[in-house]
């Protein structure tokens, strides 16, 4: 438990640790990044998150569809990739390909979800955890925590987030809370909020306030996941890369201001990542 006040999250923090391509680079160089999608008519989530990725610079994006889904994704993709699995040997053979694979935007809290989590985080080279992908461990999260083994950020909100650290909100403040879960999960947490906190199992503890009111609509959360996600795939060191899609996250939602919906994120950050690349050392 940390007993200090957070850091405030800044570009000061990760802007030196940016995965910018070289100059020999190409999309393998850039890293693989990985999303499996819900159903066919639960979508959407997994695509935001998947453009998302591509944006923030990863250099192949895959969509790891079911197969009642594949026709839906492919008809909606041109950059991204889709790929159908149709068992968990499938996916496992998919996920061993991803530097970094996301699950969880609207997967279903099914059987299905909490086994496909389990072959991610076994075969993937890292991976993020959202929404669904968290919420199917709410009766055993320690079957969770003991099966992360690569680096792993989770993304709750404080609902998903109350259901695998139970009475963690009640009895801690939020940084204190999100500090004691990344330690007992071997994770890193970011808990989302209008103050977002990203907290690592070795102590260290950001808080974002970066940010604008209008995230509030559907699908945000799902572009922050694959920003991380992005970011992860091109070898971003975990922590960081939650800390700096966060910031960037904010930084695209003030810019865009009213009105804005999740689908302008992902392709607002070329104008935010090209003065970044002017800045660089």
């Amino acid at each position: 438990m940390t007993s200090s006040a957070p850091e405030i999250n800044h570009p000061d923090h990760w802007l030196n640790d940016w995965p910018w391509p070289s100059d020999d680079s190409h999309k393998h160089k850039r890293g693989a990044l990985g999303v499996v999608t819900g159903p066919a008519a639960s979508t959407g989530a997994a695509r935001l998150a998947a453009r998302a990725g591509l944006r923030i610079g990863a250099g192949l994006v895959t969509l790891f569809s079911p197969p009642s889904a594949t026709l839906v994704n492919a008809a909606h993709e041109t950059s991204v990739m889709v790929k159908a699995f149709n068992s968990g040997d499938a996916l496992s053979t998919l996920a061993t390909s991803a530097a970094c694979a996301l699950i969880g935007p609207a997967a279903g809290v099914t059987d299905a979800t909490r086994e496909n989590t389990l072959t991610i985080l076994a075969r993937a080279g890292s991976a993020v955890l959202d929404a669904d992908a968290l919420t199917v461990f709410k009766d055993a999260p320690e079957a969770l925590f003991d099966a992360i083994e690569h680096p792993t950020v989770m993304t709750p909100h404080d609902g998903e987030f109350g259901r695998i650290f139970p009475g963690l909100l009640d009895d801690y403040s939020r940084p204190e809370a999100t500090a004691i879960a990344a330690a007992r999960s071997g994770s890193i947490v970011l808990l989302k909020g209008n103050e977002t906190l990203i907290a690592a199992p070795d102590g260290q503890l950001i808080a974002n306030r970066h940010a604008s009111p209008f995230l509030a609509t559907a699908g945000s959360g799902d572009v922050l996941a694959g920003m991380i996600g992005g970011l992860m795939a091109q070898g971003m060191p975990a922590f960081k890369a939650a800390c700096a899609a966060a910031w960037c996250h904010g930084e695209v939602a003030r810019r865009l201001g009213p009105g804005l919906i999740s689908e302008d994120l992902p392709d607002a950050l070329p104008g935010l990542l090209k003065e970044f690349y002017a800045r660089r050392a």
